[in-house]
């Protein structure tokens, strides 16, 4: 009776011990490798090693990045991208590498590689104005070249374990294709009359199709895609169309709404159509507008003017992203935009822990936690 009982309740502790560890195992699920694919949203200095006009590799970019002591890196904000909050905060062991650094090479390639380009856009023309930029097809192009790398690191099988079950692939692009395509006065005026913003919108949306599915033939298997923000209601827009802190360009955000309803179909044609993939999609169009409309909520106190302002050149400068003669605040924690383009790093950690945890307003089908626990 006395071994019957004891064996038993053996049995029980097992199981319950079991049950523990197995819940603890779930709850710290980590994420390995980040490879994060865009604009300058979440370039982590690729930008640098380019030469082009769109760069963050001068003071006060960076100020607040405890990484680099407050240096510039390419970053284009004061401390952390989102896609740096976002690995930082699921377990990633360092900040997914800017891929045309030279020290970019070996395990480091482990933790996730990172793509994005200040300038860069879903079609090849955008961002022609920087003269130089890496565009999603490069950008894949180059994810290939990494996903040989990790063959070479780990044996094929390893390597595709790795990349589709512990990786995380982020893309957030599309802004650039308006901002500085389409909506682009002096760059793009014969595109306006020879595409409708409808046919505008279909070349992005098939040419982004073609690009995610090349992503899910090297492996890719867990995505987030981010759509476009409310583009009309940044800075650079309220100081070129000269307008009040409350007001907006109809036209930029009317745009960034008709793509953000197509790209919300084709993440689900993609969920129903590539076995063993799961695509969520970042409403980060809504977050960022929750952001500028109830910035005092937050703690802000300002989401009309970017802490790293213009300095003298008024309209003519407001292309221009910051730089050391740039006036600069003291209260940065306090803006919801470092310039006239970025949010800054307090705005970027609301952002990312919305993805990372949050409802169905803001990320669906699933948040990027549950998305990792896959």
């Amino acid at each position: 009776m006395t071994l019957k009982y004891h064996t038993t309740f053996a049995l029980l502790l097992l199981l319950v011990s079991l049950r523990f560890h197995g819940n603890v195992a779930t709850q710290n699920a980590k994420l390995a490798a980040s490879f994060i694919f865009g604009d300058s949203l979440v370039d982590a200095g690729n930008n640098n090693y380019l030469s082009t006009l769109s760069k963050a590799d001068v003071p006060p970019n960076g100020i607040d990045f405890k990484a680099s002591g407050g240096n510039p890196t390419g970053r284009f904000t004061n401390g952390r991208t989102i896609g740096d909050i976002v690995g930082e905060e699921l377990g990633q062991a360092n900040y997914a590498a800017p891929y045309l650094a030279p020290n970019t090479t070996g395990k480091t390639i482990l933790n996730g590689v990172n793509y994005a380009s200040g300038g860069g856009g879903i079609l090849n023309a955008t961002g022609s104005l920087f003269t130089n930029r890496l565009g999603m097809d490069i950008q894949i192009d180059y994810f290939n070249i990494t996903r040989q790398q990790i063959n070479k690191l780990l044996g094929e099988s390893e390597a595709r374990d790795y990349v589709m079950k512990k990786s995380l692939f982020s893309v957030i692009v599309g802004s650039n294709d308006f901002l500085n395509n389409y909506l682009l006065p002096f760059v793009s005026s014969g595109v306006r009359v020879s595409q409708n913003p409808d046919a505008f919108v279909d070349d992005m949306i098939n040419h982004f199709r073609i690009q995610l599915y090349r992503l899910y033939q090297l492996d890719g298997r867990k995505f987030v895609i981010s759509n476009v923000g409310p583009i009309g209601c940044i800075p650079y827009q309220r100081i070129l169309n000269e307008l009040n802190d409350e007001d907006c360009v109809d036209l930029a955000n009317d745009l960034a709404t008709q793509y953000n309803a197509r790209l919300k179909d084709l993440v689900a044609e993609l969920n129903d159509n590539l076995p063993g993939a799961t695509f969520v999609l970042a409403n980060v169009y809504d977050l960022v507008s929750e952001l500028i409309v109830n910035y005092r909520k937050y703690g802000f106190s300002t989401a009309s003017r970017g802490c790293c302002g213009i300095g003298s050149g008024g309209q003519v400068a407001g292309i221009i992203p910051c730089v050391p003669t740039s006036s600069l605040c003291s209260d940065r924690e306090k803006h919801v935009f470092w310039d006239q383009y970025h949010p800054s790093e307090a705005a970027n950690l609301i952002l990312a822990k919305q993805l990372i945890n949050g409802d169905k307003r803001y990320i669906s089908p699933i948040n990027l936690r549950q998305l990792i626990d896959l």
